[in-house]
């Protein structure tokens, strides 16, 4: 046998790589000798490469990997763009502590797929990625690694050996960061990155500072701020904003004792017990209405309360409010003002007789913050732990701005010191629990419950938060909101809202931000102060400071500059010293655009030319993240935004709705879905949901499924159309080159059709980009692959294959070439994978020099669109062609008419001239597609009745009792009434308006009393059509089954066109009591053979020599056919075989048999030296060519 099956040679992808072809499998069964593959012909060199039916997309996307390896894609395609107008765009850093997740992928998937588009609408697009490397997700791990719980651990181990212990698992996991990031698509430059750690990056983030500083932006100040014991530090208020969760936390009431009465008591509320030790005063309303009550139980005390809550404290402790009470009085809070009471616990009463302000702490106070919405409209003030609680007492000179006199005992940890001494050492939230028992057992607590409510937790450690007083650097922002805002107002935002609603409204009310973190791996603020704080010198460059350390710097992390002091200007005996802060990692990235360029001392002409930057994107979470800290920084710096457009993602979640857990496993891990999907599935599947409009995305496996059913595999299947299809016509006419301008002489509508709906798509998607609308882009593309695979291919097939002559073929394959070349450098940013396994083959048409002959499809610019193209008639024509073929498709399921069986004739109905015209001209397609013999076509409408049908699910409630009277209406309604409900979509019946919704319209003929007629319409057109059946119609569509049979088993023989094979069918009596197959393969063989383009053979015509590929039977209508593939071989003329041999069956069996030991070249060799010569018996047998035997039945001028 003659080798050279499919299968065999290298993997290539187009001229460079390609998918493999399993080689055919072996048949058994007793059809005949068996041949393991078929024999291939001597077809030209075809222009494309064979493809695989059944691709495996991940494996393919793995071939790319190693192809863009092999041309290093991405690098190439940077340096080939230098020179073109920069594209800048900022990518913020994530910690490379951890391993990406899907919110690191969509992101990431956002800002390759605008960064491709740019590169190829013509820019000069720097990738470069970056990393966040200081901060507490590095150091938590070094506490973990190391037990250490707070400063006084870190200080013993070495603020040098800590540090150096942080950078050592910075960049832990940057391997697998690179991989993953490859895998799904990304390009973007691991090589060239920039890190937060880098002393050039610190460097820049020290100038930035300066340059606040210098404008008097930066300021030291005594404030309550939210605190993570956890991590020891304060954090920001968009920090503390990140992360509120609902919890249950204690609600007591607890009661005061009077100084100036015994027995009286006055009752505050609070939800924090852990801050009672430090009560210095009690504040309430100056105009709010409080009532002094007696107790009418236990020892009659007398309370003071708010009166808009005393119902709510009775409730609370079970009390009747008359039964239980006698009022003695009202009076508003001013009155209270200066009244005295018993500290609770004794712990600080030295310190507060020591200092000589008994007159001031212990003392009723009074606020207009206090709220009637909650407690007892008196509130206890630790100013320590409270911001109004501290303001208030400022006011009232309980303690000082600089925090004189404030009682603070709790340290960095969150816990008590040794000033409260029967809770030292305990963490507040702990202690909780055991004060108010010690407040129960001395009498104090008067009620004792619980309060769910939203309470602020640390972003990155999720323990709960307390509000604590420390000395912190701020940056001034309220006196620069209108700046701020102003910038924002430059930017757009994709979506919108985001910007207008949920960052507008966050910069409206922001807040001073603190930038200083009571941390070691970080960047140090470069402040350096005396004892007082009253000399503060900033430096802005390591140089700088290299001119008071005396030596060069090549670092500088703490342990590098701590030791480093400043001779005092005001005092020549001291220096000055770097404060123990470092920047907030916020700040870090938030200086990101200057320090990753080391700007202003790199790179300044660069920077400045390129600045606001065209694009950024990320979560939406970071609206009170890297969003706003790049707004604040570029305000203050240059007062403009930072960035120009920006795309704001949604959270991708759970299944189930909920946050993604790695400890739940409630989600697929991404490189799963990869290998089982591909890469270009969880892209798309992303890029099309409202995730990339800032909406959630739900996360679902069977989304992943959808795309690739419905999007890819439609996809592929019509570029394997077009390649089997191009093989053909190469095999048969000649060499395939690509013409788009047999698009433009075409006369065939659906040509024009699909030309204009690439030429608007084009428009679409550079329009569409241009506004950073993926969600619209992936959506035009995914509804373009739609009219492609569905409409186009499938309205062209016989087209394709030949059907209609070899030219007009090649016309339908050039328009499928443009589309499908086209296509995929469109969707090449958004599938950058099956695009370019698809761009590899087709550009081997394209000639050298062709400028969209690269050797990469992210190479290849966007093509601009052709105005002449777009032809909304053409369009609408065929979108109204499409309308008819989805009613007659309804019709004939609702008839449960196979939809394949032909029909006799249809009637379409409509009053529009210019409609019925239309679709004449598309006429062949909607018999095709509905197989129908014949389309008739009335504007008469005279005899199309029209009846309304009530919805009585929808309508029974709102009916009610006029139901009845409703319907009776409805049928008496006059046609032109009904008209005018279908034109409006409502109409008034018995008093009640009736919706669209609520009742619908039936369209019929009248007098039509042919039960094989039946109707359907929508609100433009109405069809007739004809199910009578006829034995004619009967036939052809029992033709059709045979072909998709043969054409079925081909496939799954794996052959190509061109291969040499002779296909054979066979009816195998079943005793049916009356069979048609037989009849129907005898009558209608040529329309038989023009659906197969090639004869079938009646199967009893086979000579038993023949080797099979495939053979099956097959069950059609209750009739069975068997089907069988041979390779070619000779083919003889019993007649003339028997003259030969004068009769003798062994000699014919013989010569039939040496015939069969040729592969068909050689026998096709063999025909053209002369007879075969054959002994046998002591004879030698002449076998002609063309006499005695043929190269396969279709060369058999002997049968009919």
């Amino acid at each position: 046998m003659a080798q050279g099956g499919a299968g065999s040679g290298p993997e290539r992808l187009g001229g460079r790589f390609r998918a493999s072809v399993a080689s055919p499998r072996a048949s058994a069964g007793s059809a005949g000798p068996v041949c393991a593959r078929p024999i291939r012909g001597m077809a030209p060199q075809a222009t494309f490469d064979q493809i695989p039916d059944k691709p495996s997309f991940p494996q393919e996307e793995e071939k790319v990997i190693s192809y863009w390896r092999e041309i290093d894609a991405f690098k190439e395609s940077v340096k080939q763009s230098k020179g073109r107008p920069p594209y800048n765009f900022y990518d913020g850093p994530p910690f490379a502590t951890g391993l990406p997740h899907y919110g690191h992928i969509l992101a990431g998937t956002i800002k390759d797929v605008v960064c491709r588009h740019a590169h190829q609408r013509g820019w000069h697009v720097e990738r470069r990625f970056g990393w966040d490397c200081h901060g507490v997700p590095v150091e938590q791990i070094i506490d973990a690694k190391l037990k250490i719980t707070g400063r006084a651990d870190v200080l013993s181990f070495g603020i040098d050996k800590y540090n150096e212990e942080c950078r050592s698992i910075v960049q832990m996991y940057v391997k697998q960061w690179r991989e993953i990031v490859e895998r799904f698509g990304r390009w973007v430059d691991f090589d060239d990155d920039y890190k937060t750690m880098d002393l050039s990056f610190m460097e820049s983030i020290w100038w930035v500072f300066k340059e606040l500083f210098k404008k008097g932006l930066v300021y030291r100040a005594f404030r309550v701020m939210a605190y993570s014991t956890a991590l020891c530090t304060p954090l920001s208020n968009f920090e503390t904003a990140q992360n509120y969760k609902e919890v249950s936390d204690p609600s007591i009431i607890v009661q005061f004792k009077l100084k100036s009465k015994d027995n009286a008591y006055i009752l505050a509320w609070t939800t924090t017990p852990w801050t009672l030790p430090s009560n210095l005063a009690l504040c309430v309303h100056p105009e709010m209405t409080y009532l002094r009550l007696k107790q009418k139980f236990g020892d009659n005390s007398e309370w003071i309360v708010g009166k808009d809550r005393f119902e709510w404290v009775c409730s609370s402790i079970k009390k009747d409010p008359k039964k239980d009470f006698d009022l003695l009085e009202e009076v508003k809070g001013a009155t209270l003002k200066g009244l005295a009471y018993e500290p609770l616990f004794p712990y600080f009463r030295a310190k507060v007789e020591a200092e000589g302000r008994l007159d001031k702490v212990w003392h009723v106070v009074t606020d207009t913050y206090v709220t009637d919405k909650a407690g007892t409209c008196v509130v206890h003030q630790a100013p320590a732990f409270g911001e109004d609680d501290y303001r208030v007492c400022c006011t009232f000179g309980i303690i000082d701005k600089d925090g004189s006199g404030m009682v603070h005992p709790v340290d960095e940890s969150g816990r008590f010191t040794s000033d409260v001494v029967d809770f030292k050492g305990q963490h507040v939230k702990d202690a909780d629990k055991n004060i108010k028992e010690r407040l129960k057992k001395e009498g104090k607590l008067v009620y004792n419950g619980t309060e769910v409510h939203n309470y602020p937790h640390c972003w990155r450690s999720e323990t709960p938060l307390i509000y604590r007083a420390i000395p912190a650097w701020f940056i001034k922002v309220e006196e620069e909101r209108h700046k701020i805002i102003n910038n924002n107002n430059q930017t757009y935002w994709v979506p919108s809202f985001v910007k207008e609603k949920r960052f507008h409204n966050w910069l409206v009310e922001a807040r001073d931000w603190c930038v200083s973190r009571s941390r070691y791996w970080g960047t140090p603020i470069p402040l350096w102060v005396s004892e007082d704080f009253e000399e503060v010198v900033c430096i802005g460059s390591v140089a700088e400071l290299e001119q008071y350390a005396g030596r060069k710097i090549t670092d500088i992390h703490r342990h590098f500059i701590d030791d480093i002091t400043i001779p005092s200007k005001r005092d020549p005996k001291k220096v000055l010293k770097r404060v123990d802060e470092v920047f907030d990692c916020w700040f870090e990235s938030g200086s990101m655009p200057y320090s990753s360029k080391h700007y202003p001392f790199e790179n300044k002409d660069e920077f400045e030319k390129g600045f606001p930057a065209h694009f950024i994107a990320e979560g939406l979470d970071q609206t009170r993240g890297w969003f706003y800290t790049l707004m604040v920084l570029s305000t203050h710096v240059f007062d403009k935004p930072a960035f120009k457009n920006l795309i704001c993602n949604g959270l991708v979640l759970a299944a189930d709705g909920k946050k993604m857990s790695k400890r739940l496993k409630n989600y697929p891990d991404p490189i799963d879905m990869a290998n089982k999907y591909g890469a270009d599935a969880v892209r798309m599947y992303m890029c099309n949901s409202p995730v990339v409009r800032a909406e959630p995305l739900k996360f679902k496996e069977s989304g992943l499924e959808v795309i690739t059913k419905t999007v890819f595999l439609p996809w592929y299947n019509a570029y394997r159309f077009f390649i089997q299809n191009v093989t053909t016509y190469e095999a048969d006419t000649g060499k395939f080159a690509p013409d788009a301008g047999r698009i433009k002489r075409s006369t065939n509508i659906t040509d024009k059709w699909i030309n204009a709906s690439l030429h608007q798509l084009i428009k679409f998607v550079r329009d569409e980009m241009d506004a950073y609308r993926l969600y619209t882009v992936v959506g035009g593309l995914t509804k373009f692959l739609d009219d492609l695979t569905n409409g186009y291919v499938r309205f062209n097939r016989d087209r394709m294959r030949g059907l209609n002559g070899a030219d007009d073929a090649l016309t339908a394959l050039c328009t499928l070439y443009e589309l499908l070349l086209n296509l995929t450098v469109l969707l090449a940013p958004v599938t950058p994978f099956l695009t370019e396994t698809i761009y590899q083959n087709l550009a081997n048409a394209l000639p050298a020099g062709h400028p969209m002959k690269q050797k990469s499809v992210h190479w290849v610019m966007v093509p601009d669109f052709d105005p002449e193209a777009l032809d909304p008639e053409i369009q609408e024509a065929v979108e109204r062609m499409q309308a008819v073929i989805e009613l007659g498709r309804t019709l004939r399921e609702r008839q449960k008419t196979n939809l394949k069986m032909p029909l006799k004739s249809m009637t379409i109905f409509n009053k529009d001239e210019v409609y019925i015209k239309d679709l004449k001209r598309l006429e062949d397609y909607v018999r095709s597609e509905l197989v129908v013999e014949e389309v008739k076509y009335s504007t008469e409408l005279s005899k199309i009745s029209l009846s309304g049908v009530l919805n009585f699910k929808a309508l029974g409630k709102k009916l009610g009792k006029d139901m009845k009277a409703v319907k009776e209406a409805a049928e008496s309604l006059s046609q032109d009434e009904l008209l005018a409900f279908e034109s409006s979509g409502s109409i008034t019946l018995c008093g009640h308006e009736i919706s669209g919704e609520e009742m619908s319209l039936n369209r019929g003929v009248k007098d039509m009393d042919d039960p094989n007629m039946h109707p359907i319409a929508d609100p433009k057109t109405m069809l007739m059509m004809d199910f009578t059946f006829e034995e004619g119609l009967y036939q052809k569509y029992l033709s059709n089954e045979v072909a998709n049979r043969v054409q079925k088993l081909r496939k799954e023989a794996l052959l190509q066109f061109e291969d040499p094979v002779d296909v054979w069918a066979a009816v195998v009596p079943n005793g049916k009591k009356e069979p048609k197959l037989a009849a129907t393969l005898a009558a209608q063989a040529a329309y038989i053979d023009k659906r197969l383009r090639r004869r079938l053979f009646n199967g009893d015509l086979r000579q038993g020599h023949e080797l099979v590929i495939k053979a099956e039977d097959y069950t059609i209508e209750g009739e069975k056919v068997q089907v069988v593939i041979t390779s070619r071989s000779a083919f003889f003329n019993q007649a003339e075989l028997k003259k030969l041999t004068s009769g003798d069956p062994s000699a014919a069996k013989v010569i039939q048999n040496y015939a069969a030991t040729f592969d068909l070249p050689a026998l096709t060799a063999a025909s053209k030296t002369g007879a075969l010569q054959v002994g046998y018996g002591g004879k030698t047998y002449k076998v002609e060519y063309k006499k005695h035997y043929a190269l396969g039945p279709g060369e058999a001028s002997w049968l009919p």
